[in-house]
């Protein structure tokens, strides 16, 4: 993705959209150094915080927003960055407003389209970008793309709004895909939340999901059992052995799954959770050890050695969960894995020194003790 250039800025003031340009240049094919934080300020200073303080009363900035738009709109005449200053002090709007939708709707497209484009291009505070984007989501077109993809790396402000904008555009499944490529913790769940929903309507979606949805994060657990079960994970493991892409993925959906209890399915009251790691298991053993399926593997292994699976009482599940159980302790016990995991260790691979410090004594793993006399490596 080329980023639309020509940033322009007000005065001497760094706009958003010019520092996340700015930052992109540096990781292109990654999320922004810390999110884009700290933020400048409209004097180019460094601020902490990504949002204005909020006003007492959360719909002050909408009101007053739309009341702002709707003066601009109906003056041709109104100088074009006036309205940049007028919003700038507004009460951040945090969430999609109907009044703002509804000056969009009321106004010509092409006015409307340019006010939005204005806003997201010159805005130096978060409220005149936000409410650009809200009129943007409903007139923009392709070509607005590239802006609203850059503006959308700041995530934590703009990226729920990107995302919602983005949707709407001839090829923003595309372009939905590339922005969740780029950012991370609450930008990625609105992405990859977007996404599921249209699994079923773009070719692209369901393949990036199998084999980039999770990125680590603790939040990953909002989502990753709706991924499991939209691209029917519990099918695509058990004949995609070859596939090193997906395989490993999966691994990482599965490890996030263990921590999903209170924010989505876990891997306990998953319903294919054995016949995914059963595949899994499978699957790897013939792919050979990595750092990172060692490290899936044992610590799949301790938390089925902690949990029972959610339909404990069905004598086949529990079977199948002793079965994978036993599977991934046959994994971390073979020499060739045990040699990757001591590797690692020796490097200060963070997995393995998790996993020699944290993981049950009562596995007591072959790689994290000594040749010699059994005691655990330090």
């Amino acid at each position: 993705m080329s980023a639309t250039s020509g940033a322009g800025n007000t005065g001497t003031h760094t706009t958003l959209f010019q520092h996340a340009l700015r930052l992109h240049r540096l990781t292109p094919d990654g999320p922004l150094f810390r999110g884009g934080e700290p933020f400048p300020d409209a004097e180019g200073r460094p601020r902490r915080s990504a949002g204005l303080p909020y006003d007492p009363d959360p719909d002050a900035g909408a009101t007053r927003a739309a009341e702002i738009l709707s003066a601009h709109l109906a003056d041709d005449r109104a100088p074009s960055l006036r309205l940049v200053r007028e919003l700038r002090d507004v009460p951040f709007p945090s969430r999609r407003d109907e009044r703002i939708k509804a000056v969009a709707l009321q106004a010509p497209a092409a006015r409307v389209r340019e006010a939005g484009r204005l806003l997201v291009r010159h805005g130096t505070e978060p409220t005149p970008v936000a409410v650009g984007l809200a009129l943007l989501t409903e007139v923009a077109t392709a070509r607005d793309i590239p802006l609203i993809q850059t503006i959308g790396l700041l995530s934590k402000p703009f990226g729920l709004a990107a995302v919602r904008a983005l949707d709407r555009l001839p090829g923003g499944v595309e372009a939905l895909i590339w922005l969740a490529e780029r950012v991370t913790v609450w930008g990625r769940v609105h992405a990859v939340d977007r996404l599921l929903r249209r699994v079923d309507d773009h070719p692209a979606v369901r393949p990036w999901l199998l084999r980039k949805a999770v990125d680590g994060d603790h939040l990953n657990a909002y989502f990753a059992a709706e991924v499991a079960r939209a691209t029917a994970l519990h099918e695509v493991v058990a004949r995609c052995g070859d596939d090193a892409e997906v395989v490993d993925h999966a691994g990482r959906l599965l490890h996030v799954m263990k921590h999903c209890e209170g924010m989505g399915i876990s891997l306990r009251q998953y319903e294919h959770a054995v016949t995914v790691m059963e595949a899994h298991a499978r699957h790897v053993k013939v792919l050979g050890p990595t750092p990172e399926r060692y490290f899936t593997a044992a610590s799949l292994a301790q938390y089925l050695s902690a949990q029972t699976p959610a339909w404990s009482d069905d004598p086949a599940v529990g079977a199948g969960w002793e079965r994978v159980r036993m599977s991934y302790l046959d994994l971390t016990d073979r020499a060739d894995w045990c040699d990757v995991a001591r590797e690692g260790l020796a490097a200060g691979d963070w997995r393995m020194t998790w996993l020699a410090g944290s993981t049950a004594p009562e596995l007591d793993p072959r790689a994290f003790r000594d040749g010699r006399d059994g005691e655990r490596c330090s």
